[in-house]
């Protein structure tokens, strides 16, 4: 297991703008190490049949077929709204 040096985790830390303590440097030095290694043996696998994809999970059920549904009534819609004009939600704009 390679290990990284405090010098490293403190770099690291300031890259993600963390303050860290000493006791807190020590506790992420040993698991930034250890995701590392994790890292590094899964880099020794072989890949090379394994053909690059975008998703690990079939797309055929990404989205649903369309139907055509009665809408709510707008009365409905509208029931619990603070403010309406012309049948439509009225808001503060926004600028």
């Amino acid at each position: 297991m390679s290990q990284l040096t405090l010098q490293e985790v403190e770099n690291i830390a300031h890259l993600a703008r963390l303050r860290l303590n000493d006791e807190e440097k020590t506790l992420f030095q040993g698991q930034l190490s250890a995701i590392l290694d994790y890292a590094k043996t899964l880099q020794q696998l072989d890949t090379d049949d394994i053909p690059p994809t975008t998703s690990a999970l079939p797309l055929d059920t990404v989205m649903r077929a369309d139907a055509v549904k009665a809408s709510l009534p707008v009365e409905d819609a509208l029931a619990n709204a603070p403010d309406v004009q012309d049948g439509s939600f009225r808001v503060k704009p926004v600028l």
